[in-house]
């Protein structure tokens, strides 16, 4: 489990095919004397494993269906990303519920500057949207941010100098793409609201559980 708050943003040293996923290795001076091998990284929001510690670089492994899903496949080494490591049980919670799942991607449409902050929007499959609401919560490269807005196939987020500055986001092109994960619990509102089917129903009766 993460929380979305950044704490490194680390560097692609090398990203290469491998056994149908990815070998990933990763330079980050902040984080990597406290990771140990098994240990859970989310980057840029995807929760990946750490295989193997060199110094200050680690590396990790993707399966298929993770680059399918997400930007991963048009990483490239070099390319900055954003690092958090999992919450720890007896840790400070500042973000909101983040599990490293990426549900798909958004491209961003437009950044507007308003003041400090920057206003970005982007444009989603509505498969995506549809579990967001305005004012709640969503992850993007694995970074915890507030939606200021949600139309069908489009959403925005305000960022602060502070994200802006200690995130890869103000990088971000009109164009390019992010990993998004929704809130977690909006996923499973729908499911038990909205979602009555068969195969709920079915499974709800045999628990003893009611509509």
């Amino acid at each position: 489990m993460f929380t979305g708050i950044i704490e490194e943003r680390g560097t692609i040293e090398q990203i290469t095919p491998d056994r149908g996923g990815y070998r990933i290795r990763i330079a980050a001076s902040g984080i990597t004397a406290e990771l140990r091998t098994d240990d859970s990284v989310a980057v840029n929001g995807m929760c990946l494993t750490v295989t193997e510690i060199t110094g200050n670089t680690f590396s990790v492994d993707a399966v298929k269906e993770s680059a399918e899903r997400s930007t991963l496949k048009n990483w490239r080494s070099g390319l900055k990303v954003n690092l958090e490591r999992g919450m720890p049980a007896n840790g400070r919670f500042d973000g909101h519920l983040v599990q490293g799942h990426v549900d798909g991607t958004a491209r961003l449409l437009k950044r507007e500057q308003q003041g400090k902050s920057v206003v970005m929007t982007f444009e989603a499959s509505e498969k995506l949207t549809v579990l967001m609401v305005e004012k709640g919560s969503i992850a993007l490269d694995g970074v915890s941010l507030t939606l200021t807005h949600v139309g069908r196939t489009d959403f925005s987020v305000a960022l602060i100098p502070y994200s802006l500055e200690h995130t890869t986001l103000d990088a971000l092109s009109v164009g390019d793409s992010v990993n998004v994960e929704t809130d977690i619990i909006g996923k499973y509102i729908m499911k038990y609201t909205s979602g009555k089917n068969e195969l709920n129903e079915e499974a709800l009766k045999k628990w003893g559980y009611k509509w």
